[in-house]
């Protein structure tokens, strides 16, 4: 009886000093969360701007980075229609060209194209590619 009377009050301290440790984390917890609250409370405006800048700026799908990628897009696709409107135009000069002057459809063909006349022998000299 008497071993259980020790016993008891054994686990009886150990239970008084484990709540005491965990009672002062809980408060030393709630002083955080306390500072944490506060903390939110006096800079609620500028976490507002900063979490709106990041919503903006880099989640939403209209974001600015996507903006920008949008804008190097319409750059490069800019260049590419100037580039077809220069063969255009080459491509319209050549052709009127051809229209106007039948002896520019035989310099093509036979320049390009190596075509020649019945009875005819075409000699192609090499460059130097020095």
């Amino acid at each position: 009886m008497i071993k259980q009377i020790i016993h008891l009050c054994f686990l009886y301290s150990i239970f008084i000093i484990t709540f005491a440790e965990n009672q002062k984390t809980g408060e030393q917890a709630m002083d955080r969360l306390s500072s944490f609250w506060n903390f939110l409370g006096k800079h609620k405006y500028l976490i507002t701007i900063l979490v709106f800048i990041v919503i903006v700026g880099f989640l939403d799908e209209n974001s600015i980075l996507y903006r920008i990628e949008l804008a190097h897009e319409e750059a490069n696709l800019r260049s590419e229609i100037e580039k077809y409107r220069e063969e255009y135009r080459e491509s319209t000069r050549r052709l009127d060209e051809l229209n106007v002057d039948s002896n520019s459809i035989e310099r093509i063909a036979r320049e390009k194209y190596m075509m020649k006349k019945p009875n005819e022998d075409i000699f192609v000299f090499a460059e130097d590619m020095e």
